[in-house]
């Protein structure tokens, strides 16, 4: 069976910005922060995540950020064991 293609999820453009955003890390002149106030990138995921957002900056197709972890079932049935120990 023939196999369906997959949508891209990242521009072509896009890959470009994360290219060069590793260039920069690499020659040790990558800066993180409002306006390269932060310090120097440390590590190769920091310096692609700032390609990233300048792509997003300039519209280019880079999916949302992922949202954080829904667990708000886990926390609240801990909750309610915590308070059934504390009348003890």
């Amino acid at each position: 069976m023939a196999r369906k293609a997959k949508k891209r999820r990242y521009s072509r453009s896009s890959g470009s910005d994360v290219e060069s955003e590793m260039r920069r890390y690499k020659k040790g002149t990558a800066k993180s922060g409002r306006g390269g106030r932060g310090g120097r990138v440390k590590s190769r995921k920091q310096a692609v995540a700032i390609g990233l957002s300048k792509a997003r900056k300039k519209g280019k197709k880079v999916p949302k950020k992922a949202s954080k972890r829904k667990t708000s079932k886990k926390k609240t049935t801990r909750k309610s064991s915590k308070r059934k120990s504390s009348k003890r």
